[in-house]
């Protein structure tokens, strides 16, 4: 196995594994704790692209859904992805791929970052509010004032901090990257 897959794989492990800690730290602002799984999510796109972001939440979905604790609240299990929390779940996946993909696509400028995290944590929603609402029979209107309005500012602030860490992290991960493929 070439050195520089090797490396993505531990990558892409390290980003699932912080937003399985990511899961259990909630920061109680506002009328929704601000929970950080989101924060990797989004970092794993834009840090490891589309390909090795999407691994990287493929393997924590697969470590959740065969009962490790590392959903919100220390819970995992396969009957997560049927109830309410479900799509935003998969939406991680979608979330983490288009990020990396517009990520990689933007030679790591800021407004493109802005753009691949905005799409990203749009997915989420657009994932797990008609999830929400076909799971637990809300109307539309209640699906989207339950699960999208409370957690807006939560999401933009983490989107914002993901942006800085990416920016901060990306030229050493550039620098490793290509030490190896030397």
């Amino acid at each position: 196995m070439p050195i520089k897959q090797l490396q993505y794989i531990v990558y892409a492990s390290l980003l699932a594994a912080l937003t399985a800690v990511g899961a259990f730290i909630p920061i109680p602002i506002g009328p929704v704790p601000i929970i950080l799984q989101n924060l990797f999510v989004l970092l794993a796109g834009l840090l490891l692209g589309s390909r090795w972001g999407f691994t990287s939440m493929a393997v924590y979905l697969l470590v959740g859904a065969v009962g490790m604790p590392v959903f919100t609240g220390g819970k995992g299990g396969i009957a997560h992805f049927m109830g309410p929390t479900g799509g935003y779940l998969i939406g991680f996946a979608v979330c983490a791929f288009v990020t990396g993909w517009i990520a990689e696509r933007s030679s790591g400028r800021t407004g493109w970052d802005i753009a691949a995290v905005i799409a990203g944590s749009l997915l989420v929603y657009a994932c797990g509010v008609p999830w929400l609402k076909a799971v637990t029979a809300m109307t539309w209107t209640k699906a989207v004032m339950v699960g999208m309005l409370p957690f807006l500012m939560g999401d933009a602030i983490k989107a914002v901090m993901a942006v800085m860490l990416a920016r901060a992290v990306r030229p050493m991960l550039q620098r490793q990257l290509q030490t190896v493929s030397a």
